[in-house]
């Protein structure tokens, strides 16, 4: 996925009301960006960090910057989550993840379950449709010692709620597949972070018995795009 427009760099003064972030650019001003993550954002909100903003295609929009990077060490991380689900149609079509080959996407956003939406909607001949959930990484926290990266950051009920989803759609017929995308380049295991939200992890560990597929992938990041680039290894 490319940027349509060159990302603005800057530095992050504070993240706050969930949404909201002060930004120094380089130019000396000062900006509100729009933060597209409702996460805590535990280990990637850290003020004086370099961050990229993209600006707004409608020149009317009240904020006129999006926070879309940030630089956490060496590494550059993702922190948008409107992102993770055109990423992943992106790579299922260029055959990027090998275990959905063979698949279209047929519909994203599809009403599934008793009240939820799917991600992705995928179908193929002669096979089950697919039902593809997509959680954004960020979270990787520095006194670990196996190098993790780890969802969530912050209690999910509604992460939950669609494992519960996708565990029912499963034990009707339908394959479902719960894809954790880890927008940053460092970490060699996803492990789920069961001290931040343990009901999270009882139901993941739910899903998984009721033939619930768990993929982890991780994402290349620079300033000019953001691709798809390779499986990272799961520990639940």
């Amino acid at each position: 996925m490319q940027f349509s427009d060159p990302l603005i760099h800057g530095t992050l003064v504070r993240r706050y009301k969930r949404f909201m972030a002060d930004v120094i650019l380089d130019s000396g001003e000062t900006v509100i960006a729009h933060c597209p993550n409702s996460g805590s954002m535990l280990s990637v909100d850290t003020p004086g960090s370099e961050v990229w903003l993209s600006p707004a295609s409608n020149p009317e929009r009240k904020l006129r910057y999006t926070w879309e990077i940030i630089r956490i060490g060496d590494t550059l991380v993702g922190i948008n989550t409107h992102r993770p689900n055109a990423l992943v149609a992106e790579a299922v079509a260029d055959g990027v993840i090998p275990e959905l080959a063979g698949y279209e996407i047929t519909q994203r956003e599809v009403k599934y379950g008793k009240n939820s939406r799917i991600d992705l909607l995928l179908e193929g001949p002669e096979r089950p449709r697919c039902l593809v959930e997509v959680k954004n990484v960020t979270l990787k926290r520095a006194d670990r010692p196996d190098d993790a990266v780890e969802f969530p950051d912050a209690v999910t009920q509604r992460g939950a709620k669609h494992l519960v989803e996708l565990s029912e759609a499963a034990r009707q017929g339908d394959r479902s597949v719960m894809l954790f995308l880890v927008q940053r380049g460092d970490g060699d295991v996803f492990t789920i972070a069961t001290d931040i939200d343990p009901n999270y992890a009882a139901a993941l560990g739910q899903a998984v018995a009721a033939s619930v597929e768990v993929l982890c992938y991780r994402c290349h990041i620079s300033a000019d795009a953001i691709k798809v680039t390779e499986p990272v290894t799961i520990s639940l």
